[in-house]
């Protein structure tokens, strides 16, 4: 048998009000008695012993009655009290007994109690059948529940091709990097698929219990975004190179190029090269000179005081004689034989053989390998690691490592926690205003057009401040993503970190004192120590 709740009936005996308590049946729920305080005041009765009606509720093992005071001469009907979700999808009815000789309740009245509090989404007809045929008081009954929505699909893109950034290059048994297989491009024949997009699906709105329609949240659309030497298929879901060449991906856009190729040097036989795709350099960049390509750079001889730009990244066979006027910048990574005298930054990680007297500067990693493996001279950062054979030298030549974040981005990110919980705490004071609106607005019926024009105000407000939110949570996420980094950002050297070399961890900095060998330089517990490797 199932659970029955323990309940409470109000008999007329003798011109005399008892309040007769049923002990629930098998797992029911014992009555709370405060709830049958609440009826009792509510109908009048309110000089009862309070001591004996708990008494009376809390031992719920026979059925008892208690004295509440003189009949008032009305005989109470079946009632029932509904509670609605905070979200207004669900609605609760919770049915009393009706007295000795009150009148119960039929399926219409039921209905017209719902309709009286604005309830049209939902009604539950079984339920009310079931309590009709089987009354059960004292239990919540699920009487009514929302249409939720039914939500979309955001658009989606499938690349049939290699779109990662970070490949790293083969190293020979030495440590050396092999230049000449460095896998570095995405080959395409003519005719072949490149893409295929996924159309967003829109949502279908809801409506809760009282009518109103509840949206899906938005989707997010998207498109086939690409340069030349392609074609879109009749529906425009598929994208098809029209050339053999390479394919590559540079900020959702897709690049197929047979390569922009300088046979030999780019100086003044070529004048500066501006190429919306990849370009090749079978020679030299010679100084004074500029490349500006939006996919990548690959440069088989040696860059000497000349500007580089790429998209995606950029490999120097040779190495960067920088002539201390030389640029390299690159979106993605970027690897080399050497570098001198340069200004050097990635969007990814650097790799080299040796660093000497240059301004060197990687999101992630810095790592200087082969047989040298040295940095000396100038100053080189990484986000996450520098990792080194060599750092500094016996001539003490001024040499700067910085890992980690930079203070400023540290403040940046306590500045936008502080924010963030401030424009929730002004989302969460406007909320409860628009819930109040709305239920006065279902229960009435009729609202002061100044008082509907106040709460669009405030309504457009709240979107405001939600959209304020979202930006500046898509920059806490980043910038969380760069301290959870920093938070393991370290130096390493294989071989020997020389005294005078000056290294900073995120916003603490230390200068080395005494050579140490085979060591790590690593933050811990608000120190910078130098560590065993």
């Amino acid at each position: 048998m199932a659970g029955v709740n323990e309940y409470f009936q109000l008999v007329e005996q003798e011109q005399k009000a008892y309040l007769r308590i049923i002990p629930s049946v098998e797992d029911g729920e014992v009555l709370d008695v405060k709830e049958v305080m609440a009826y009792l005041t509510d109908i009048g009765y309110e000089n009862f012993n309070m001591k004996e009606l708990n008494d009376a509720v809390v031992q719920n093992a026979e059925e008892k009655q208690v004295y509440v005071g003189p009949w008032k001469g009305f005989h109470e009907q079946e009632k029932v009290k509904l509670t609605i979700s905070r979200d207004f999808m669900l609605v609760y009815a919770r049915f009393y007994a009706p007295s000795n000789q009150g009148q119960r309740m039929d399926g219409e009245e039921i209905k017209r109690d719902l309709a009286s509090a604005g309830i049209q989404i939902g009604i539950q007809e079984e339920a009310i059948r079931q309590f009709l045929a089987n009354r059960e008081y004292c239990k919540d009954i699920l009487i009514a529940k929302g249409i939720p929505p039914v939500q979309g699909k955001d658009a989606k893109i499938q690349y049939f091709f290699n779109t990662n950034m970070n490949r790293k290059p083969k190293r020979n048994e030495d440590g050396s990097v092999n230049y000449h297989e460095l896998d570095a491009i995405n080959h395409v024949d003519q005719g072949q698929c490149l893409a295929k997009l996924e159309k967003e699906v829109p949502g279908v709105c809801g409506k809760n219990v009282y009518g109103e329609e509840i949206q899906p949240r938005p989707v997010k659309s998207k498109k086939l975004s690409f340069s030349h030497n392609m074609e879109l298929s009749e529906d425009g879901t598929e994208l098809y190179s029209m050339v053999t060449g390479h394919v590559s991906l540079v900020k959702d856009k897709v690049f197929v190029t047979d390569v922009y190729e300088v046979p030999a040097d780019v100086d003044t036989s070529t004048g500066n090269v501006v190429y919306h795709g990849n370009v090749h350099v079978k020679g030299n960049v010679k100084s004074g000179f500029r490349i500006d390509a939006k996919g990548n750079i690959t440069v088989e001889g040696v860059v000497e005081g000349a500007e580089l730009y790429a998209g995606g990244q950029i490999i120097v066979m040779r190495g960067i004689h920088g002539m201390n006027k030389g640029v390299l910048r690159a979106e993605g990574n970027i690897i080399t034989k050497f570098i001198a005298n340069a200004t050097v930054s990635s969007n990814g990680y650097i790799e080299t053989e040796s660093i000497l007297h240059s301004t060197v500067s990687a999101r992630t990693d810095v790592k200087v390998g082969g047989k040298k493996g040295f940095i000396t001279g100038g100053s080189v950062r990484a986000g996450n690691l520098v990792d080194a054979r060599n750092i500094g030298s016996e001539m003490g030549a001024g040499t700067k490592i910085e890992v980690g974040v930079e203070p400023q981005t540290r403040e940046r990110y306590y500045e936008l926690q502080k924010e963030i919980a401030e424009i929730n705490k002004e989302i969460d004071s406007i909320r409860p205003v628009l819930k109040n609106y709305m239920e006065k607005a279902a229960k009435s019926g009729k609202v002061s057009s100044e008082r509907t024009k106040q709460v669009q105000t405030l309504a457009m407000n709240l979107k405001e401040k939600q959209q304020t939110l979202g930006k500046m949570q898509g920059e806490y996420q980043k910038l969380h993503e760069s301290m959870a980094m920093a938070n393991s950002a370290k130096v390493k050297v294989h071989g020997t970190l020389y005294a005078g070399v000056w290294i900073g961890i995120s916003e603490m900095g230390m200068n080395v004192k005494t050579d140490y060998s085979h060591s790590k330089v690593v933050k811990e517990k608000g120190d910078i120590l130098i560590r065993p490797l």
